[in-house]
């Protein structure tokens, strides 16, 4: 396990030592002066290339990538060409938003789909399985912000069951925090769950047929003993790795929900560093998204491997 660990571990330093050039790269072709967007169009051509002279735009860019790495190395990310502030406070403080969402998404979303996925491959091609398939792919196929704004309409304006707004007042407690962010919340998991239950779904149907589950059946051992302590472990297997990219992409794919509830997370701050062409905002939150998802990636590996000797045999 210690070998399978370092294997990963610097497999993930080699992914976000690539995933740094490539934002950096990206970047760096933004169309634009930045000097004449922070000043504005009527600054002088003198005050633009001064400025843009005092944030090292006019060096070559593999010494600007040199600079900029070791800087997030050592915790200076720069500061944000717009709001004035240091990029790292910043982003690990919308960060730390967008992963509460993204956590509560998961809880919800989670059981759910594991136990209608558990159910379903029991029951294959019946009610029960047609019906969750139907409704999961329909939800699913549909953006996230018209689910987003069905649910707003329904269980905000019409029932009133709800707040619109996913963001609490200041000093709320937990409970207030749980029942604003449940909305945005749902709106995740109906755009998630038939992924998930069909992986669910597909791996009781791989092991339910598997030659083991016949023999112990054969044996006398009861159905659901032999699904309860073989065959969910098994089944289960491939979801732990889906669940793990799924935290990763909620983190940085909540620009949608988080603009549509308005949620301040690192989703809508991307999508304002883009607009804005905040170039130092912007490769902060995209390289701290890579981060997250990666490690997210890893802990599922880790997982999988411990529950399963031969990934981390290599076999």
């Amino acid at each position: 396990m210690g070998r399978f660990l370092l294997r990963r571990l610097l497999l993930l330093g080699l992914t976000l030592f690539v995933a740094s050039l490539l934002i950096f790269l990206m970047t760096s072709v933004m169309p634009g002066n930045v000097g004449r967007i922070v000043l504005g169009p009527f600054a002088p051509e003198a005050a633009v290339a001064d400025l843009n002279r005092q944030l090292g735009l006019d060096q070559p860019a593999p010494l600007r990538y040199v600079q900029w790495l070791g800087g997030v190395l050592t915790g200076d990310w720069g500061r944000s060409l717009t709001l004035e502030t240091p990029v790292l406070p910043l982003v690990i403080e919308r960060l730390g938003r967008s992963l509460i969402l993204a956590v509560y998404a998961l809880v919800l979303l989670v059981p759910v789909a594991i136990a209608a996925g558990v159910i379903a491959g029991q029951r294959s091609g019946g009610w029960f399985d047609r019906t969750v398939s139907v409704v999961g792919l329909a939800f699913g196929a549909m953006p996230e912000f018209v689910t987003g704004v069905f649910l707003i309409v329904g269980l905000g304006v019409a029932l009133g069951w709800l707040p619109v707004q996913a963001l609490p007042s200041d000093g709320a407690g937990v409970v207030a925090w749980l029942h604003h962010l449940l909305m945005p919340a749902l709106s995740l998991v109906l755009l998630l769950f038939a992924y998930l239950f069909r992986m669910v779904r597909a791996g009781m149907l791989t092991e339910l047929e598997a030659d083991y589950t016949r023999t112990a059946v054969l044996k006398g051992l009861p159905r659901a003993r032999v699904i309860r302590h073989h065959v969910l472990r098994n089944a289960l297997l491939p979801t732990i790795t889906v669940i793990g990219a799924q935290l990763g992409w909620l983190v940085g794919g909540l620009v949608v929900v988080e603009t549509l509830f308005r949620y301040p997370g690192i989703g809508s701050l991307m999508e304002y560093a883009a607009s804005n062409k905040d170039i130092p905002l912007l490769a902060g939150c995209a390289l701290l998204i890579t981060g997250v998802f990666s490690l997210a990636n890893l802990a599922a590996d880790l997982i999988y491997a411990w529950l399963n000797p031969r990934v981390r045999h290599g076999l």
